[in-house]
């Protein structure tokens, strides 16, 4: 009866105190590994994954020689017991989860993980390479937006699942993670397109029906895309010329005020409104197929929808606007994010103001008050 701990290389098991394994692998000193335990029940050897956490394996292994000493009956472990399809479930309708605003999201993340590795998989199964094929696969594959998953759309996919398995461990569900510690991949989707007026403009025309009054907002002003497809008649204070959402509305859970300008308010009063409110726009999905339409015949390359909203954010910097007064419009609570939606193009690099051009009017200037003297 002891511990085993997996070679991460060739997989092969041996005690605590190996330290190279036959592979030549220095399994001391790698963090990758696995430990197993090994015992007999009634003459019939027997061994358990337990994951990479040493401590557990000795709780585990503890737990089993007390069983063993008192005559009880060995419990099977909680990892051995329930599949992953199980564990969703058990998960998904779990009340603090379905709460969340962004319950389909984290429904449809793990789904995608889930369906990869194999519902009828055990726990005691998983490991880390599962998550590390899962992820090349994503990023091999093709998804229904025709080009493969990015490494932000990945570390989401996996961090909904890797909650999913702590949760569990919270709840007793699971003796531990088997994932383990998994780095996430490194992300480069920071957007660095915003349209000129002239392209804004082009785009408007190609755009029809509601499609044309969410990217005149979008534009304009500072709101993500469920908060504009969402937007009610009784948010739009036109007296004061403020659409005001509550916390339940917007994605930070804070009550928010953004200042309309003229050209969105004309647009709103144009339109037909009900007697009894509701929504402004009639449907709350947004139509991608027509904007990507519209996109194509502006001849504008790889511009999506969300990039209307750092369009607006850096035109109100442009304008002048105070720094504070942009990022409470935006609802921005860190400035690392919001610095991502202020780009500063080769235009405005253009005009750089140097020091010793200063200097050297301030000279001119001197030597004439000189002159004068």
């Amino acid at each position: 009866m002891g511990i085993l701990v997996e070679c991460p290389i060739c997989q092969i098991r041996g005690g605590l105190k190996r330290k190279t394994c036959k592979c030549g692998h220095n399994v001391q000193k790698t963090c990758s590994k696995n430990y197993w335990i090994d015992y007999y029940i009634n003459g019939k050897r027997t061994r358990e994954r337990i994951g990479r956490s040493k401590q557990a394996a000795e709780n585990r292994l503890r737990e089993i020689q007390t069983a063993k000493a008192e005559g009880r009956h060995i419990n099977k472990n909680k990892n051995d017991a329930i599949t992953l399809g199980q564990l969703r479930d058990w998960y998904l309708d779990l009340s603090e989860v379905k709460q969340k605003r962004s319950f389909k999201d984290i429904q449809i993340s793990i789904n995608i993980v889930v369906n990869h590795i194999g519902e009828k998989l055990s726990l005691s199964q998983l490991g880390p390479t599962h998550i590390e094929e899962f992820r090349k696969f994503r990023m091999r594959e093709n998804t229904r937006w025709g080009r493969p998953a990015k490494p932000a759309t990945v570390n989401r996919n996996v961090a909904n699942f890797r909650a999913m398995l702590n949760r569990a461990v919270d709840y007793g569900k699971l003796e531990t993670n088997p994932t383990g510690r998994i780095k996430q991949l490194e992300e480069n989707n920071i957007r660095e397109r915003v349209l000129s007026q002239h392209e804004f403009n082009r785009l408007l025309n190609n755009c029809h029906g509601e499609i044309k009054g969410l990217v005149l907002i979008a534009y304009y002003l500072p709101m993500r895309q469920e908060e504009i497809l969402n937007l009610t008649w009784e948010e739009i204070d036109f007296k004061y010329r403020f659409i005001r959402l509550g916390g339940h509305r917007t994605k930070n859970k804070t009550v928010r005020s953004i200042p309309i300008n003229q050209k969105i308010i004309d647009y709103l009063q144009s339109l037909p409104r009900p007697l009894q409110g509701g929504f402004v726009f009639s449907k709350r999905c947004f139509n991608r197929k027509a904007y990507n339409k519209a996109v194509k015949a502006s001849n504008l390359v790889d511009f999506t929808f969300h990039d209307l909203r750092h369009c607006a954010i850096n035109n109100l910097r442009l304008a002048g606007n105070d720094h504070f007064v942009i990022k409470r419009a935006s609802g921005h609570k860190t400035d690392s994010a919001f610095q991502r939606y202020n780009l500063v193009t080769d235009e405005e690099m253009k005009g750089m103001k140097w020091l010793d051009e200063k200097e050297e009017k301030s000279g001119t200037m001197d030597t004439y008050m000189d002159t004068m003297l």
